[in-house]
């Protein structure tokens, strides 16, 4: 293996762990730039596969895979926190993994990240972590009501979560998340936060320790799932910098080299909390490729490879939109109608990205637009416009 400081010029080999659009994203950038890809998925038909030189499928747990995986490759990266952390604990003694499997093995699980946010005195809702029905209970009488019950592990977008209004909703919270095949599972008891709203930071850190943050987005949920991201964020200039500074401090903590995104909640009178941290390039972050003048997955081949950052500066104010499933007209007969695209991109300063899949679902992410315009409120209005029409009303 390589001196792990040695920069990875373009013409080396990276792989990613996962073929998801974030992905399918990734490869694109280091292909522009120069370099192979090759990615690990436990599907053939991907989104990952449109853009990689090699995509191998099988377990993320296959040995020999591994080993022949990382042969291949100079460096590895993930791109999406649900990858077995054992499977980049076998990698990383022989070839570099960024960031490092115990990064992904602390955020991957609700329960550990909590526990390090709190180790390193980082601001978070209250909580309490809880194994049984009993726990649950003491859990809810010292936090207070509402609370939100979150399995600590394999949730987002809203999956493996129970908002608990009243005490009467203790008990079918715990039957439908904590009762697992093979026992009680571990579940997270949050305190439920009355915020202004939902910011997140994109970051990246290099292999010299070197930090260069994307201006913080404010995020608009719709079904727990992230429906439009936008920047500026239009809040004070004090919050979005403790914001940055938090991040940075997050990414420095747990020994980061790559990208990674801290989703965090804007109370009423100013204080930011965090809610979550993703090891990797994230949904609010795409609007960078047209916004910034480097986009998250080149910054993210950047610090992967041990180049220089990227500057992060925005061009413009921009949106971004989601694309589910649900745009896709579904007939009775089974067919499926695409939205109109034609109708989207009439709307001038949008993009259109498709991610690949073969498979329309409500609630899937299928694709994104963002929109470009000389305000923030522009740019919001043009992108959800664009996807209106595109959705057909």
């Amino acid at each position: 293996m390589a001196d792990a400081t040695d920069p990875i010029l373009p013409g080396g080999t990276l792989g990613i762990l996962g073929g998801g659009q974030l992905g399918s994203m990734f490869a694109a950038a280091a292909k522009r730039m120069g370099y192979r890809v090759e990615a690990i998925s436990d599907v053939a038909d991907c989104p990952a596969a449109i853009h990689c030189d090699r995509l191998r499928v099988g377990s993320f747990s296959d040995e020999a895979l591994l080993a022949r995986f990382a042969a291949d490759c100079d460096a590895v990266t993930f791109e999406f926190e649900n990858i077995p952390a054992e499977a980049g604990r076998a990698l990383a003694g022989r070839v570099p993994v960024r960031p490092d499997p115990e990064v992904l093995f602390t955020t991957q699980d609700r329960a550990r990240e909590k526990t390090f946010l709190t180790r390193h005195g980082f601001a978070c809702a209250p909580y309490r972590i809880v194994g049984s029905q009993d726990e649950l209970r003491r859990a809810v009488a010292e936090i207070g009501l509402p609370a939100v019950l979150k399995t600590a592990a394999f949730g987002y977008d809203g999956k493996g979560q129970r908002k608990l209004l009243a005490t009467v909703d203790v008990d079918a919270a715990w039957e439908a998340l904590g009762a697992g095949p093979h026992g009680p599972r571990q579940l997270v008891l949050e305190g439920f936060v009355d915020f202004d709203c939902e910011i997140s930071v994109v970051a990246a850190r290099g292999v010299d320790g070197s930090l260069a943050s994307f201006p913080p987005s404010r995020n608009a949920h719709a079904n727990h799932i992230l429906d439009v991201s936008s920047v500026p964020a239009g809040l004070p200039q004090r919050v979005l910098d403790d914001a940055v500074a938090m991040a940075g401090r997050i990414l420095e903590a747990l020994g980061v080299v790559g990208v990674a995104c801290v989703e965090f909640f804007v109370t009423k009178d100013g204080r930011v909390l965090v809610n979550e941290i993703a090891p990797r390039t994230h949904n609010s972050g795409h609007l960078t490729i047209e916004a910034c003048e480097t986009s998250q997955f080149e910054q993210q081949v950047r610090a992967v490879c041990g180049l220089p950052l990227g500057s992060t500066r925005l061009r413009s104010p921009a949106a971004m939109a989601n694309l589910l499933g649900d745009c896709w007209t579904h007939a009775d007969d089974g067919s499926c109608r695409d939205p109109d695209w034609a109708a989207a991109l009439a709307v001038p300063g949008v993009w259109l990205h498709l991610y690949g899949k073969r498979e329309a679902r409500p609630g899937r992410k299928m694709g994104h637009l963002t929109a470009l315009a000389p305000t923030v409120e522009e740019a919001i209005e043009k992108v959800v416009r664009a996807r209106r029409l595109a959705c057909r009303g």
